[in-house]
């Protein structure tokens, strides 16, 4: 069976990833157990944990404070691009497979139809620069085995997260007001967990995939279903835009991502972004009380 190595397992996508792969032959390594910008300790985690021919890592470490990465874009590029860059030459050597955590920031956000998977990259923060060259890097140093899963507007139990966020503002305050004119898709880690597993499973090809829950919808819509789902009423929610909200690192005002490559790998896509939502909120995956930062 396919022993997977995890990165980043102490995160909030690493959290699911380790409860997805429960009775597998899986390793989860958080931060202080390896660092990612340091080529040694990942050879060294790689050798330690017995990943070889066959095997597999996913790279879910991740510098993701995109307002801070702005100021901060030499720390952002060490874990997001170096990291990934890494993780891609000791998987090569080991003639295992990466899959490569990214994001929607790759792109400028100026489309009005979903990015294909061949889109080229035109990022526009500081944030998506660095997971563009990440990409860009691990492709370079493991072009047989290195995949690209990008994905967006993730949530989930151990993170902080936009419907935690709303929930617990729904306790404090009549309104929230929350941007129409950014659209994207909201994407549960849960979900995203089982399909970086199913793709390993499937034996896929290599190449670039998108891993986001299907459908659209703006902030806005996200806000009032998140309400919805928790017994609250929508109403609550009142729309504004972007101009209210000026943070120092851009944000694509369109993130929808399409979902081509699936069908080539013979792999389904993510469900409705909807239906996660009413499975995560109903289980408790998502409460007022789940606001802790990553």
């Amino acid at each position: 069976m396919t022993r997977i190595l995890v990165a980043g397992a102490g995160g909030m996508l690493g959290h699911d990833l380790m409860t997805v792969l429960e009775g597998r032959d899986a390793v989860g390594l958080g931060r202080a157990e390896l660092d990612v910008t340091d080529l040694a300790s990942v050879r060294a985690a790689v050798r330690e944990t017995g990943i070889g021919s066959g095997d597999a890592i996913i790279n879910a470490a991740a510098y993701t404070r995109v307002d801070d990465a702005e100021a901060d874009e030499d720390r952002a590029y060490a874990v997001n691009a170096t990291g990934a860059r890494h993780l891609a030459i000791v998987a090569a050597e080991a003639g295992a497979r990466l899959l490569q955590v990214s994001t929607d920031y790759v792109f400028d956000g100026t489309a009005s139809t979903p990015y294909a998977e061949d889109t080229p990259r035109n990022p526009v923060s500081a944030y998506g620069r660095t997971k563009a060259e990440g990409e860009r890097l691990a492709l370079e140093a493991h072009p047989a085995g290195a995949f690209i899963v990008r994905t967006a507007w993730l949530y989930g139990e151990h993170g902080g997260n936009f419907p935690a966020t709303m929930l617990k503002l729904a306790a404090s305050r009549p309104t929230v007001s929350v941007v129409t004119d950014q659209v994207g898709q909201p994407t549960w880690t849960m979900d995203l967990a089982k399909q970086l597993v199913a793709l390993i499973d499937a034996d896929a090809p290599a190449a670039v995939y998108h891993g986001t829950n299907s459908g659209q919808a703006s902030w806005y819509e996200f806000a009032r279903a998140v309400f919805g789902e928790a017994g609250l009423d929508p109403a609550r929610v009142e729309p504004t835009d972007s101009a209210s909200f000026v943070r120092p690192a851009p944000r694509p005002a369109y993130s929808v991502l399409g979902h081509d490559g699936w069908a080539r790998a013979g792999v389904p896509p993510m469900r409705d972004w909807r239906e996660a939502l009413f499975e995560a909120v109903s289980t408790g995956a998502i409460s007022s009380g789940d606001s802790t930062a990553q």
